[in-house]
């Protein structure tokens, strides 16, 4: 490492990344501070001060949480992306965008490089590292806890302390909890510490966003979701009589309503980038909602052989999004291809919420798939019955061949 250079670094105003500014400008360089609103509900004005007090020369913290929900969350929500099936993608959607916002402020500062506090064994590294080689690649990357030196001063937290306290570095002094949290608008997610424990149950007290289902009231609320080309735009709730269509409240009230209703607790164990397995559990209630409504309203606007051959790329777009790969010449192709998948799927979805449930009740769309008249048992409807004869016969030739032939 050199000196005499401008830093970038993404900043939580936390432990690590406040060590971390410090021993940057003991190693003479220029450290400016970024800190991402993302809704994650932080003091900014005190990790602000607190940037500036440790020595940083400028301190940003934009909003991104209309640009986080609009360009991240309801893309996801369009791709009905879920990674290995269950990961809503809550940290790995936002890492993106906060990587993104870094490249612009670094370009505005002229600086040679970026930083982050991602250790070295998780994630987030690659998911920064790949968005700044995609959008700053004349940038240099500083990652300390892969660097040697870094790493020979630090060992973990309790040298951190002791760093911290030996330069007077105020940092809350939090009650130790036996996990840990990263929050955005979109989820929360904990691990690590008793959690690496994947048969032992997560405590009560450690759920943030949603009630218990068991807890939660006991009364159904009514919600209608209104979607154009995959986008919800207007959410309804019945029973309360509250309409919402900005994206960012709509996005903010629906995650009221799932969380009063214990919506959107999950806990995984899933396959990290790097070749480790990890327990998560996560809170994402108005994604779990979207993702559910927004699943029903294809069903009865999209095209079947459309609807399967998009599906069966969505395994493929979570992948990329949580290994890091938001910005990359095959999302491209995907995001191209999923917007063309969602040009009909428009409608509304009436839902009920209780208790931990999603309850789809009715959907309509002026764009229906559905043939009422034909599909009913009661009449022909113009659907011709022996037509299938034909279709059975022919696609039975391979099953009697196969099966005639013996083991």
């Amino acid at each position: 490492m050199g000196s005499s250079k401008k830093v970038i670094l993404a900043y939580s105003g936390g432990l690590d990344t406040s060590v971390i500014l410090h021993w940057l400008i003991q190693k003479g360089y220029e450290v400016v501070t970024y800190t991402a609103n993302l809704g994650q509900g932080d003091d900014y004005e005190l990790i602000k001060s607190r940037a500036t007090s440790i020595g940083a020369t400028q301190s940003y913290i934009p909003d991104l949480r209309k640009e986080f929900v609009e360009n991240f969350i309801f893309e996801s929500v369009k791709a009905n992306a879920l990674y290995e099936g269950r990961y809503l993608l809550g940290t790995s959607l936002a890492r993106p965008l906060t990587a993104k916002a870094q490249v612009e402020i670094g370009k505005k500062e002229k600086a040679q490089l970026l930083s982050h506090g991602a250790t070295g064994k998780g994630n987030d590294q690659a998911r920064f590292e790949f968005t700044f080689s995609a959008l700053g690649p004349e940038f240099g990357i500083y990652s300390p806890w892969r660097d040697p030196e870094f790493l020979e001063e630090f060992q973990g937290r309790s040298d951190l302390i002791e760093y911290a306290d030996k330069y007077n570095i105020e940092v809350e002094q939090t009650k130790s909890r036996p996990w840990s949290s990263d929050a955005n608008l979109m989820h929360i997610s904990y691990e690590a510490g008793e959690l690496e424990d994947p048969n032992r149950k997560p405590r009560e007290d450690m759920f943030n966003l949603t009630t218990s289902p068991q807890n939660a009231p006991d009364q159904e609320i009514e919600i209608e979701i209104e979607y154009l080309d995959g986008i919800p735009i207007k959410l309804t709730n019945i029973t309360d009589n509250v309409v919402k269509t900005d994206a960012l409240e709509l996005f903010i009230y629906l995650n009221e309503l799932a969380g009063i209703n214990g919506i959107g607790r999950e806990d995984i164990v899933e396959n990290r980038l790097v070749g480790l397995k990890s327990r998560g559990v996560y809170e994402t209630p108005a994604a779990t909602i979207l993702q559910k409504t927004h699943r029903d309203i294809e069903g009865l606007t999209m095209d079947r052989e459309a609807m399967h051959l998009r599906d069966s790329l969505i395994p493929r777009y979570s992948e990329l999004v949580y290994y890091g790969f938001w910005y990359s010449p095959e999302m491209e192709l995907l995001h191209t291809l999923f917007n063309e998948s969602q040009k009909n799927v428009s409608g509304v979805v009436n839902t009920t919420l209780y208790k931990g449930n999603v309850i789809i009740n009715s959907r309509y769309s002026e764009n229906s798939l559905y043939n009422e008249q034909m599909v009913s048992m009661d009449s022909h409807g113009g659907f011709d019955s022996t037509d299938s004869t034909g279709f059975i016969h022919i696609n039975s030739h391979r099953l009697r061949a196969y099966f005639s032939r013996g083991k």
